[in-house]
């Protein structure tokens, strides 16, 4: 089996992963994740990650295939549409991305969004093959932290987006809008039937303990070390999960991010004063915990 290259990007802003997968015989390569910067404080954005990825392929004289997203993520604004606007490769997203597009729909009270997921290029099914260079990968469903959440494997790597994290820090959460923990059990046993030597690579880390920032793992990592799996069964793991979801806060940019990423990434079209703006709906959450 041709084994990926695979480099990864940490953003200390919102403790994202975003990776390059390339091919080493064909130098063609897939961005996946990509991180657009925003600073809520001012409604700045700026593009210095992107920027950082797009340096690193033109250094390793790479070419793009593909940018790829795993969900529409909650926590950061996707590069997707930079990228594609900067290189002419398509983008491509899970096929239920439609179904989280029609729930944001209507809490941003927003009627005239398509929800047909046309604006991406490319919809990817469960299952689906596709190639990045000479490069065989899939797409697997796992849904749970969000409904269009899907892993991209690729040869012998797997990336996980919000399912497992690091061992030392456990499991996504799944209460989001359309979000499971049952989904996500089973999504994380897929997953972790993949063999035992499968390097995973996760969507974020926070360092817990103040250790440098990790991702990569593998399936025989997470079956020995994780604690949210290790030993649980699927009862257990719904109870944990679900129980420890109704402690936490909603995340910090998840209203501002949502809007932007049903979207592709495409910021919201400049008014007539040409400046855009983003609609942040009121107590759409009411019963989820405060921030301290």
């Amino acid at each position: 089996m041709l084994r990926p290259e695979v480099a990864g990007f940490y953003d200390q802003r919102t403790g994202s992963i975003q990776y390059v997968v390339a091919c080493p015989n064909s130098r063609r390569c897939a961005i996946i994740d990509p991180v657009l910067d925003f600073d809520e404080k001012s409604g700045s954005t700026a593009t210095t990650n992107a920027d950082v990825i797009l340096d690193h392929l033109q250094r390793h004289d790479l070419k793009l295939d593909w940018v790829l997203d795993t969900h529409p993520h909650a926590d950061h604004f996707s590069a997707a549409a930079y990228l594609r606007a900067k290189t002419g490769a398509p983008m491509a997203i899970g096929e239920h991305i439609r179904d989280v597009q029609r729930i944001w729909r209507d809490i941003y009270n927003w009627p005239g969004l398509a929800c047909d997921g046309s604006q991406w290029d490319r919809l990817f099914r469960d299952g689906e093959p596709f190639k990045i260079g000479e490069l065989d990968a899939r797409v697997l469903h796992s849904p749970g932290h969000t409904l269009a959440s899907i892993s991209y494997i690729v040869g012998d790597a797997a990336f996980i987006h919000d399912t497992l994290f690091m061992p030392d820090s456990g499991t996504a959460r799944a209460d989001f809008p359309g979000g499971s923990a049952e989904s996500l059990w089973q999504s994380i046993q897929a997953i972790l039937s993949l063999p035992d030597e499968t390097r995973l690579f996760t969507g974020h880390d926070y360092m817990p303990g103040g250790r440098q920032p990790l991702w990569e793992s593998t399936v025989a990592d997470q079956k020995r070390n994780n604690p949210h799996v290790a030993g649980q069964s699927r009862h257990d793991f719904i109870h944990l999960r679900e129980t420890r979801d109704r402690t936490l806060p909603m995340p910090r940019l998840i209203l501002h991010a949502l809007q932007v990423n049903i979207q592709g990434g495409e910021l919201p079209p400049a008014e007539e004063n040409g400046r855009r703006y983003l609609k942040i709906p009121i107590d759409a959450f009411p019963s989820s915990a405060w921030s301290s």
